[in-house]
Parts: structure tokens; C-alpha cells; sequence
């Protein structure tokens, strides 16, 4: 199940690429540069969580497995990559915080990427 075909997909991983750039357009050049490697990660990441969240409330944190005799409830697949990839994208995004030399422009990026982090937690 997809939330987004991959035209879809790549629309929407741009345009997170240009909301954070212009997030972070007053870092300098030599930052930029390594912040943009940062930048597609985020967003590839925030698009894919956003996708794995709609897989989990469509089908649930719970799967029913059967190996052969065997019959038990095991967490869903998406539930472990949604977990490891929201510690990952926190991480992406604190890296990319800390590259900002404006304290306060860092704390404008910094709740606004941290607000989507505490709600996909929830």
C-alpha cells in the first residue's frame, strides 16, 4: 500500500528540498554546500515517514503471522522502519540546526522541523 506513486513522490520530496533550503538560504556558501546532502536526506526521509505513517494507520502497529503450525501477532515491518527513520530524520535534522550561525533563524528551523517530529511520534 502507497500513499504516493513515485511521481507523486518526487514532487513531494522536492518541494520539502525547497522548503528547507529556503529554511536554510543564509547559510554560508561553503555550508550550504554540505547542508544540501542533508537537505534531499530530510526530505526523501519526511516524504517516506509521511508514506509509513499512512501504511500503519491503514493497517495497524499489529500484523498476524503464521509459520507453519505457529499462529501470533508480531509488529508490522512499517513500524520498524517508521521507528528507525524518525530517530534518523531528528538526527539529519539536528545536523543541519547546528550548521546555522544565527541562533535564532536555527530556532525558527529548528521548531518548525521538531513540531513534524513530535507529531509523528504521537
Amino acid at each position: 500500500m502507497r500513499l504516493y506513486s513515485n511521481e507523486e513522490k518526487d514532487r513531494q520530496t522536492k518541494k520539502e528540498m525547497l522548503k528547507l533550503r529556503r529554511l536554510f538560504k543564509n547559510l554560508p556558501k561553503d555550508k550550504m554546500k554540505a547542508a544540501d546532502g542533508l537537505i534531499q536526506e530530510a526530505a526523501f526521509m519526511k516524504v517516506t515517514l509521511e508514506e509509513t505513517r499512512h501504511v500503519i494507520d491503514q493497517e495497524g502497529i499489529l500484523e498476524k503471522f503464521e509459520q507453519g503450525a505457529q499462529k501470533f501477532l508480531r509488529e508490522h515491518p512499517a513500524t520498524k522502519v517508521y521507528n528507525t527513520m524518525i530517530n534518523r530524520y531528528a538526527t539529519v535534522c539536528k545536523q543541519l540546526f547546528d550548521m546555522v550561525p544565527d541562533p535564532e533563524a536555527g530556532k525558527q528551523a529548528e521548531d518548525e522541523l521538531m513540531a513534524f517530529v513530535k507529531k509523528a511520534r504521537k
